[in-house]
């Protein structure tokens, strides 16, 4: 494979997006029956992480977020001690139904399953924003149990749209470099750590104008040009803070930069 950018089409196999879909269906049905009083293996429920943005290149962990009803927040927020704990713990208990013979475990702000095939999915529960008139944001509220408990938030929505529209105007290169540099790390940089979302924020901004070029288009570039863009973006704005698209959260790109270094160097090699 060459180390330019290229894009990957269907990385992800039909039959094993169909396992996931089951899987989600199943997790948002326990979901639901809990805290919605409904049986719907699709409300109040979104994928989430790398695979709800469209820049994943397996699934070994599959993050979905499950939506909750107001009063649970209520519920959970003016019990005693570490209500966010019990949330956690509540919504792991109504998975373990669906997956009594699965290991499900709370774990700091998600519910985690690990199944038999090597696959693991990321629950978090949240609830959504409100304006001060209490219609619904996009923005949501999850819990974080470390630490005595407390609320934290996210905007996966504004994310996802922000990328989706990135994808648009570029031709489909947002989400090929994306894709492109999780390979790179994942065949040749695995002993470091560098997340999906330091990857989609990095590149969000660090691609700038670039698309590929329409087809009957001729590019004005040479080959080589873009990976060099990338990696010269790297070092002029290594320093700086690092957003997520779209909801604007600060993104920690220090325990990420080593790795992201090595995987642009590798690029352009």
């Amino acid at each position: 494979m060459s180390s330019y950018v290229q894009k990957h089409s269907n990385i992800i196999s039909r039959e094993v997006r169909n396992i996931v879909t089951q899987r989600y269906q199943n997790v948002t049905s326990a979901s639901n029956r809990t805290f919605w009083q409904s049986n719907s293996n699709t409300n109040h429920s979104i994928y989430v992480g790398s695979y709800g943005r469209g820049t994943a290149v397996k699934t070994g962990d599959i993050d979905i977020l499950c939506s909750l009803p107001k009063s649970e927040f209520d519920h959970f927020n003016n019990s005693n001690g570490n209500g966010q704990s019990r949330l956690l713990q509540s919504l792991r208990n109504s998975i373990l139904v669906s997956y009594p013979h699965s290991d499900i475990r709370a774990d700091g702000q998600v519910v985690k399953i690990s199944f038999s095939d090597g696959m693991k999915f990321e629950i978090l529960p949240a609830f959504h924003q409100l304006d001060p008139w209490g219609l619904e944001l996009s923005s949501f509220r999850y819990p974080d149990s470390n630490m005595g408990g407390k609320w934290k938030s996210t905007d996966p929505k504004a994310e996802q749209k922000a990328v989706h529209i990135k994808n648009k105007e570029s031709n489909g290169l947002y989400q090929a470099t994306c894709r492109h540099l999780r390979i790179i790390r994942n065949d040749h940089f695995k002993s470091f750590h560098l997340s999906g979302i330091v990857i989609d924020s990095f590149v969000y901004s660090a691609m700038q104008g670039w698309r590929f070029t329409p087809t009957g288009e001729q590019s004005k570039s040479s080959l080589g040009d873009y990976e060099n863009v990338l990696l010269k973006y790297f070092y002029d704005h290594y320093s700086d803070a690092l957003y997520s698209p779209g909801s604007q959260q600060k993104v920690d790109l220090n325990s990420n930069s080593e790795a992201l270094e090595k995987v642009l160097n590798y690029l352009v090699k």
